[in-house]
């Protein structure tokens, strides 16, 4: 054994040493039946369990999204400011940054990513950042090194510190090979994206993580998420934040999708709710790692319909647009969630005619304080 006895003191030697700044990467050695990485003998690492105190330690990562932002003050409300850190590469606005914590984390820099979770005793991850379809598509190298080696950068700290982590799929991890009417959690998926199949390698790792490692994983598949608080970005399912908007400030909304076009939604209230839901669910409750979840599946036809009964002379028109339809032919038209209703209770709160009189309650306000200035 003298000779596993020299590697295992030239790999400590290795890791303990400080870097030389010339941007050479290590790849970290395997320990397997023990962490997903081998780490240091004498390193310092504490892990607080969920058992151990309160309250979770929370940190989001890509934080500064809406949904990132919106789970924090969800977060926050519940476990107290202070429990919850957000994280990103990016400056946030003063509004976000004196809201509650805010710290610089680059999900590739696995050395930075450790100290957090260690300095800061984190005992829950939600893991936000990535590049959503569109952005990955543009820059395919880009997308694989966020969505796939950021991830691995997660799960490897996740694993070996104890972590509950949380990370979010998608409808797009969905093709279209996948059976659409419903679509049920366990099928053939098939994506015709990067960020669609960095979402099936994320489900796939953190199940394979849970299983060989123990590491308490824990997903939901998004469907399509409307929330007045953000701009609609081009995005397939955009166009159902995009009607509000049209039809407040000019009574006209041209629809880049066919009228019977059908998809999974779900307003972004639910979806923070289901996150929170989940999270807290107890281990022995889950029956797996990955839910579908689901609160309502409508078209634009639909849709517009709805909105006509608050503002009644908005015109619809229809100009298709090829690539995203191509993209919602391949989505799901309906989400069967019936396992996250049945193992840890999931209930949606709002139906089609509760999102759209929702959406003019904040973005009617706006409008209407904007005009009168």
């Amino acid at each position: 054994m003298p000779i596993v006895k020299t590697l295992s003191r030239a790999v400590s030697q290795v890791l303990q040493s400080p870097g030389c700044g010339c941007g050479v990467s290590l790849v970290p050695a395997r320990c397997i039946g023990v962490s997903p990485r081998q780490v240091a003998s004498d390193a310092s690492f504490h892990s607080v369990s969920f058992a151990e105190t309160d309250h979770p330690r929370v940190l989001i990562t890509g934080g500064l999204g809406q949904l990132g932002v919106g789970l924090a003050k969800l977060l926050r409300k519940r476990y107290g400011k202070n429990n919850v850190i957000l994280s990103d590469i990016r400056k946030p606005a003063d509004g976000v940054f004196y809201s509650g914590p805010f710290i610089y984390a680059d999900i590739l820099d696995y050395k930075n990513l450790r100290e957090i979770v260690v300095n800061n005793r984190i005992t829950w991850l939600f893991h936000y950042s990535a590049l959503l379809s569109a952005v990955g598509e543009a820059n395919v190298p880009l997308a694989r090194s966020v969505n796939i080696t950021g991830l691995h950068n997660v799960l490897d700290i996740a694993a070996e510190h104890n972590l509950r982590l949380f990370v979010p799929s998608t409808i797009g991890a969905f093709g279209p090979t996948s059976p659409r009417d419903p679509t049920p959690d366990i099928c053939i998926q098939r994506p015709r994206t990067i960020y669609g199949v960095s979402k099936v390698h994320a489900e796939l790792m953190g199940e394979y993580y849970h299983y060989r490692y123990g590491l308490d994983f824990r997903c939901l598949r998004y469907p399509g998420i409307i929330s007045a608080d953000s701009q609609p970005g081009g995005g397939t399912t955009d166009y159902a934040v995009q009607i509000f908007h049209d039809a407040i400030k000019t009574g006209q909304f041209q629809c880049n999708l066919k009228p019977d076009t059908r998809l999974p939604m779900m307003y972004i209230d639910d979806c923070l709710r289901a996150t929170l839901e989940v999270m807290e669910a107890p281990a022995e409750a889950l029956t797996m790692r990955t839910y579908n979840i689901s609160a309502m599946s409508f078209t634009p036809e639909e849709l517009a319909r709805e909105v006509q009964k608050h503002i009644p002379e908005l015109q619809v028109t229809y100009m298709v647009d090829k690539v995203r339809q191509a993209i919602a032919d391949s989505w799901p038209m309906n989400f069967d969630d019936g396992n996250a209703r049945r193992d840890w209770g999931w209930k949606h709160d709002y139906d089609l005619p509760e999102l759209v009189t929702t959406m003019f309650s904040f973005l009617g306000s706006d409008s209407r304080v904007a005009q009168a200035n």
